[in-house]
C-alpha cells in the first residue's frame, strides 16, 4: 500500500479472542465503556485499585497550566512501599519477586521479603551517604538484582534516580551526570555479555575524570564481573562492604504524588541530553494498571518476563515498577539471547515456566533468522500470552511469533508507547480485541489519541497522518529536566493543545491504528510519501529475508531514493547468489507495493546496527547510504558492524 501502511501478508487474517481466555480475562469489555463515560472517575478508580496511598487523593487531574499536568496531586505515597512492603504485609513475603539468571548460568531466586529487606538496607546506606529527597543518583549497572534494589532504594528515600544504560560511553555518562547534577553513582566492576565481562567501573572513572569538577561525591561499586578496577580512596566504596552491619529496618516516608521519581535521558540525542522527568502517583497508577490489564496478569500463578534492560523506559515500567507494584514473579536475565547459544531465551522459558513474554520485534526477527527448529526443540507450552514493544512489528514476524513461539493459539499484544508517555498507550486487550498482525489497533482504555494531518485535522479511516494524544494521561512526562521551554516546544509546539508523539500512523478502514514509525522515517520519492516500515515489511515477507532496514538517501532525480539493508535467512543464503537475491527482492517489493517503492540499492549484510536493547540505528545506515562519515556508534551492541556495512556499500 503506497500510502504508508505496512503491507499485510496476502494470507493475513484476524484473530478473535479465545472464548475460554476471554471468559476469565482480567480486562473486560466494560473497561473501555467506563473510561469513555467518565475519564476522570475512571482514572480515580484505577488509582484506588493500583496504589496504596498514605493520603488518598481527592482530586484526579489539575490541567490548569497546560501542558503541565498534576495527577492525584493532593495524595501521598511511597513508590517503593507500593512495590515491596505492602505485599509482605499482605502475607506474600515468600512469593518470588525475581528469578534472576546470570549469563554464565549462576542464578538466584529473590522473594518479596528478601527484596524488601535488601532495599531497606540500601536505603539506609544511601541515607548515610547524604542522599535525601530530591537528590539525584545515577545508576549504571548490568541486569542484576542490585539494579532493581538500587532503583527502589533511591525511590524509597524520595530521591530521583537516573538509570544510564551500560552501553553508553564515558562522555555520554558524564553528560547525564552533569545535567542531573548527581551526587552519587551506583555502578559495578563489570557485567557479563556475550561470554565475557564488559567493564563498567572504568567508564565511570573516565567520565568523572573529564574536564570540569563533577558533582559526584561517592561511587558505590557492586562486585559482579571480578574484573580489575582502579580505586579512588574517599570516593569509591564497595557495595558489599558498605552494607555490612547496615540495619534492615527502614520506615518508608510518604511523598506527594507529583514528587519526582526518575529522570531518563533519551538515547541518540546530540548536544545537551534530554532528561525526561516522571513523577510518582500518576506514573505508578498507569504502569500498574496497564501491566495488569494488557498482560492479563495473575500474580499468584504467572511467571512474567520482559526482556528489556532496566536502562530503558521499558525496563523501568515493565521490569521494575509495574510488575513489582502488582506483586508479580518475573524472570530477570543478564545476558544476550544468543549466549552461549541461540536457544538461551527458550531454555529460560522452559526452565522457569514463563507464562508471559514481552520482547522486541528485532529479537523476534533474529530468532526467525536462526530458524524455528531452535525454539521448537524446547517446551514452550507454559506461554499463554506474548507481547511486542519498541517499534512497529511487521505482520510476518507477528505471525511467526504466534505460530512458532505461541503454538498458533497464544494471544499477542502489540504495544505502542514512548519514554515520554511512561506507560502503554495503544494496545489490544487479549480477552477483548480481535487482533490484526502488525497493527497496534486501539488506545488503552482511558487514553485518547487521534491521527491528524499536518494542519491538525483528523484524517478519515483509510488515511495516514501524525499520531497525537489529545487528552492528558497519568504517566505523562512532567517536563524535560531543567528546561521548561524545551518541553513545551518539543512536544506541544506543533499543535499547541495536543501532544505530538513524533510518529506517523494510519487508521485502517476499521478505524484501527497502524504505526508507521518516526515521521523522519517517511521518504518522499518523486512526490510519493513512502514509509520505511512499509518497505521493510514487504522485504521481510519474502522467504529469503530474515530482517531488513530501509532508509531514504538523497537522489538528484527523485529527491530521495530507497536504500535497503537486508539480512538473509541462514538457510536461504546458500541457495541463491547475491545478485539473484537482490534482483528477486527488488521485484518482490515492486510487486507488493508498486514500482515507485522498488529499492534503488539493496545491500546484503550479515547483521544490522543495533543498540543493546535491539533497536536498529537507522541514522547510521542513512549516513552510509548518503556517503557521509558514520556518526557516533558508542551505543551499538557491536560497533564493528558499521565498518563491515560501510565496506559492503562501496
Amino acid at each position: 500500500m503506497a500510502d504508508g501502511t505496512p503491507t499485510p501478508p496476502r494470507e493475513a487474517s484476524t484473530f478473535a479472542p479465545d472464548p475460554v481466555f476471554a471468559s476469565n480475562a482480567v480486562a473486560t469489555r466494560d473497561l473501555a465503556d467506563r473510561a469513555h463515560a467518565d475519564r476522570s472517575a475512571f482514572w480515580a478508580e484505577q488509582a484506588d485499585a493500583c496504589v496504596t496511598w498514605g493520603r488518598r487523593p481527592t482530586e484526579t487531574l489539575d490541567w490548569s497550566d497546560p501542558p503541565f499536568a498534576r495527577w492525584f496531586a493532593d495524595g501521598t505515597l511511597n513508590v517503593a512501599y507500593n512495590c515491596l512492603d505492602r505485599h509482605v504485609e499482605a502475607g506474600h513475603g515468600e512469593r518470588v519477586a525475581l528469578l534472576w539468571e546470570g549469563e554464565p548460568g549462576d542464578a538466584r531466586a529473590v522473594t518479596y521479603a528478601e527484596l524488601t529487606a535488601d532495599v531497606k538496607r540500601a536505603a539506609n546506606l544511601l541515607s548515610s551517604l547524604g542522599v535525601g529527597p530530591g537528590d539525584r543518583v545515577v545508576v549504571y549497572l548490568p541486569q542484576i538484582p542490585e539494579a532493581v534494589v538500587a532503583m527502589l532504594a533511591v525511590a524509597r528515600l524520595g530521591a530521583v534516580h537516573s538509570v544510564v544504560f551500560g552501553g553508553f560511553s564515558a562522555e555520554s555518562l558524564r553528560a547525564r551526570i552533569d545535567d542531573a547534577e548527581a551526587t552519587l553513582v551506583i555502578t559495578a566492576d563489570g557485567g557479563w555479555r556475550k561470554g565475557s565481562v564488559s567493564p563498567l567501573k572504568p567508564a565511570v572513572d573516565a567520565a568523572l575524570a573529564l574536564g570540569g569538577r563533577s558533582t559526584v561525591e561517592n561511587v558505590l561499586v557492586i562486585r559482579r564481573g571480578e574484573n580489575a578496577v582502579d580505586w579512588v580512596e574517599g570516593r569509591d566504596l564497595w557495595w558489599h562492604e558498605a552494607l555490612e552491619g547496615v540495619e534492615a529496618e527502614h520506615t518508608a516516608e510518604m511523598f506527594e504524588a507529583e514528587h519526582p521519581l526518575f529522570i531518563l535521558y533519551t538515547s541518540g540525542t546530540t548536544g545537551r541530553p534530554k532528561g525526561i522527568l516522571h513523577t510518582s502517583g500518576g506514573y505508578l497508577t498507569q504502569v500498574a494498571y496497564t501491566h495488569r490489564n494488557v498482560f492479563d496478569l495473575r500474580p499468584e500463578t504467572d511467571v512474567y518476563w520482559c526482556t528489556a534492560d532496566v536502562g530503558w523506559i521499558t525496563g523501568h515500567s515493565y521490569v521494575v515498577y509495574g510488575p513489582l507494584a502488582n506483586g508479580a514473579t518475573q524472570v530477570l536475565y543478564e545476558g544476550t539471547p544468543d549466549s552461549p547459544g541461540p536457544g538461551r531465551w527458550w531454555d529460560l522459558v522452559e526452565k522457569y515456566g514463563v507464562t508471559i513474554l514481552y520482547t522486541a520485534p528485532t529479537a523476534i526477527r533474529g530468532f526467525m533468522k536462526a530458524g524455528r527448529e531452535i525454539p521448537q526443540a524446547r517446551d514452550l507450552t507454559s506461554l499463554r500470552l506474548l507481547g511486542s514493544v519498541g517499534e512497529p512489528i511487521n505482520p510476518e514476524a507477528w505471525l511467526w511469533y504466534r505460530e512458532v513461539i505461541g503454538s498458533g493459539t497464544t494471544p499477542i499484544v502489540d504495544t505502542w508507547w514512548q519514554t515520554e508517555t511512561g506507560a502503554m498507550m495503544i494496545s489490544p486487550l487479549p480477552g477483548v480485541t480481535t487482533t490484526k498482525p502488525g497493527a497496534a489497533q486501539t488506545p488503552v482504555p482511558g487514553i485518547v489519541v487521534d491521527v491528524v494531518d499536518d494542519q491538525g485535522v483528523p484524517v478519515a479511516d483509510g488515511e495516514s497522518g501524525l499520531l497525537v494524544v489529545t487528552e492528558p494521561w497519568p504517566s505523562m512526562l512532567r517536563g524535560i529536566w531543567g528546561d521548561r521551554d524545551r518541553y513545551v516546544e518539543t512536544y506541544w509546539g506543533r499543535f499547541g493543545d495536543r501532544y505530538f508523539a513524533g510518529d506517523g500512523a494510519r487508521r485502517d478502514d476499521d478505524g484501527d491504528i497502524w504505526l508507521l514509525g518516526r515521521v523522519d522515517d517517511v521518504m518522499n520519492v518523486s512526490g510519493h510519501r513512502l514509509s520505511t516500515a512499509e518497505i521493510e515489511s514487504a522485504l521481510v515477507s519474502n522467504p529469503l529475508v530474515a530482517e531488513s532496514a530501509v532508509v531514504g538517501a538523497a537522489d538528484e532525480t527523485t529527491g530521495q531514493a530507497v536504500v535497503a539493508f537486508v539480512v538473509l535467512r541462514d538457510k536461504k543464503r546458500r541457495s541463491v547468489t547475491p545478485e539473484e537475491a537482490v534482483a528477486r527482492l527488488r521485484a518482490h517489493v515492486a510487486d507488493r507495493i508498486g514500482a515507485i517503492a522498488r529499492p534503488r540499492t539493496i545491500v546484503l549484510v550479515d547483521e544490522l546496527p543495533k543498540t543493546r536493547s535491539g533497536k536498529i540505528m537507522r541514522r547510521l545506515l542513512r549516513d552510509v547510504a548518503e556517503g557521509r562519515e558514520v556518526g557516533d556508534t558508542t551505543t551499538l551492541a557491536d560497533s564493528a558492524v558499521m565498518g563491515v556495512i560501510t565496506a559492503e556499500m562501496r
